[in-house]
């Protein structure tokens, strides 16, 4: 099977969030677009401020559970497309780290496919994210 690829190196840009968007305009089936966007807090850790996350993964796994959550939410909602991605490498602070994208014929399956899949994709996707400081110590991030 060949599964999608769902991560991008470093942040996800405002550029390519308005370009999937854009895509989406020759399917006029579709009424409702829902959008996610998961941003790199500037956290105080012990004292210190989190300058950027380094997000690693075991790519391969990672890629089958965003495949389950992806044929779990269109077998739950009726959704004419969907589309997830996440950042791997330095992302930071005030950066786009994570894009869902869930689109329907109307608002409220939209509403509810994108809850759903950021719930799963925080607890079953095996992402690790290292918290940075400025003086290059770290802390690894607990999925909240």
């Amino acid at each position: 099977m060949n599964m999608k690829n769902c991560f991008r190196e470093g942040p996800i840009s405002s550029a390519f969030i308005g370009e999937s968007i854009g895509k989406h305009q020759a399917k006029t089936n579709i009424g409702a677009h829902q959008i996610f966007l998961g941003q790199v807090r500037k956290d105080l850790i012990n004292n210190q401020e989190v300058m950027a996350i380094e997000y690693s993964a075991h790519e391969e796994m990672a890629n089958n559970a965003f495949h389950e959550i992806r044929e779990s939410a269109f077998s739950k909602f009726d959704l004419t497309c969907m589309h997830i991605y996440h950042s791997l490498g330095k992302v930071e602070a005030g950066e786009i780290c994570l894009f869902v994208f869930a689109s329907s014929g109307h608002r409220k399956e939209a509403f509810r496919a994108i809850e759903f899949l950021v719930e799963e994709i925080k607890s079953k996707v095996p992402i690790f994210g290292k918290e940075l400081f400025e003086d290059e110590s770290y802390v690894w991030k607990e999925n909240k």
